[in-house]
């Protein structure tokens, strides 16, 4: 019995990179696929992946190495799927020359092609409200009659029958506000 169990021990003791990538390499590479879209994105995790192991100084130790390769291959396509989340969701949530956010266009992208896209537009929407429901009622109305209804500033200036510069007034708490809380949303998105 003490010979079975040395038998494996020398197997892995004999263990090198070759074999490894020369033994998983098929498998691991249809593995990726099966997770994402393009052909390119696979090979680029698998590189990953490969390279990951190659820094590895006790690759003789793994108890088993294809667990251990399957475990950095999943961790290596969550990481991609967030790099692309944080690449095509970067593309709506920007601040314009003014230093404000545009929430307009986020509420509205498309996300019909985005699962992504989709979820952090239910995030942001929720996000939104929630800072909204902190402003004072008037600030919230004049924001979410400008910004979500349309209407100028000068429009809800003489449906509330103010003067327009406690309406944009009013506006510029809110947006102070917002920008303070949606900011944290995508730095929190970005990490």
């Amino acid at each position: 019995m003490e010979s079975l169990s040395l038998q494996p021990m020398a197997e892995k003791k004999s263990v090198s990179i070759t074999e490894v990538v020369k033994n998983y390499g098929s498998q691991l590479l249809r593995f990726i696929s099966s997770k994402v879209a393009k052909t390119e994105d696979a090979e680029d995790i698998l590189q990953e992946v490969w390279f990951q192991t190659s820094r590895l100084t006790n690759l003789d130790e793994l108890e088993n190495v294809g667990a251990w390769l399957y475990s950095v291959t999943r961790n290596k396509i969550i990481d991609s799927y967030r790099k692309k989340k944080t690449e095509s969701l970067e593309d709506f949530v920007y601040q314009d020359e003014d230093g404000e956010l545009n929430v307009k266009d986020i509420l509205l992208a498309d996300d019909s092609n985005s699962p992504e896209l989709a979820v952090f537009k239910d995030m942001f929407w929720k996000e939104l409200m929630k800072a909204l429901d902190e402003l004072p009622e008037k600030q919230k109305r004049v924001y979410v009659q400008n910004e979500l209804e349309d209407k100028t500033l000068q429009e809800i200036a003489d449906d509330e029958g103010e003067n327009i510069k406690t309406i944009i007034s009013r506006k510029s708490y809110a947006v102070k506000h917002l920008r303070k809380r949606l900011q944290q949303l995508y730095t929190d998105l970005n990490n």
